[in-house]
């Protein structure tokens, strides 16, 4: 696929930040069809966003994260390719995210969430597969003071990391999960949407899953395109291994 020009970037990512869910013109749609891609979007460098302060390596080699944690099940696809929309094989994807009360696992202080140190909930890590895709069982994350709702994620090539950034959702979703879910359920309202979190904003339109619902207290499944710039293979699963302690 040739590069997008400027002109093209800059009309496909409005269109994005408008609404993003919206369909793309046929054309770049029907280029994304053909790379195999598991959304609609075209391919594009996700941006760099904050790791944040509550990324820790368990070593977990995990599908399943969820650890018996309540709230909406998530189907989590995450799919690493190249600018011009090559699968990225072989990429270790590492996923992490507060749980419906919005804490995190393995952090001293989580303020009257408690201690959760020695916990693994929610985090994980999956190589990706011929097509690039990186599987996850999850549940729909909570919220936290100061933060709209997200997913944190890292890829890895060779033991490098190739990017970091985050997972955002439609508001409109985010709102029937919260009202609808019971885990959900919390005295206090959300403090922060998607329009007034920076980290949002920097991270743009792209870092937007595009999510299907079955039904509001049913399954949801979210996909999400990572284009990354690869300066080095991905076959960085042994070493990994190997690692692991």
């Amino acid at each position: 696929m040739p590069p997008l020009s400027t002109l093209d970037r800059r009309t496909v990512l409005k269109a994005l930040s408008l609404a993003p869910f919206a369909v793309l013109p046929s054309g770049l749609a029907a280029r994304a069809e053909t790379a195999g891609l598991i959304t609609t979007d075209v391919c594009l460098l996700q941006k760099e966003v904050t790791e944040g302060p509550f990324y820790i390596d368990p070593h977990l080699l995990r599908a399943d994260i969820t650890e018996g944690k309540p709230g909406l099940p998530l189907q989590l696809r995450l799919q690493v390719v190249t600018a011009d929309c090559a699968p990225v094989a072989g990429a270790r994807v590492d996923v992490w995210h507060c749980d419906a009360a919005g804490a995190y696992s393995g952090v001293q202080n989580m303020g009257a969430r408690g201690d959760t140190r020695g916990e693994s909930f929610l985090r994980g890590t999956q190589m990706t597969d011929a097509a690039g895709v990186a599987r996850f069982q999850t549940v729909f994350p909570g919220w936290y003071r100061g933060r709209t709702t997200h997913i944190h994620y890292k890829v890895f090539l060779d033991q490098k990391t190739a990017l970091t950034s985050q997972i955002f959702f439609d508001e409109a979703v985010i709102a029937e999960i919260y009202a609808e879910h019971p885990a959900y359920g919390r005295q206090a309202a959300r403090d922060v949407m998607n329009a007034a979190d920076g980290i949002a904003a920097d991270a743009g339109a792209g870092a937007y899953a595009r999510v299907k619902m079955t039904a509001p207290d049913g399954v949801a499944e979210a996909a999400l395109v990572a284009g990354v710039s690869p300066e080095a293979g991905a076959s960085g699963l042994l070493d990994w291994l190997l690692n692991k302690a």
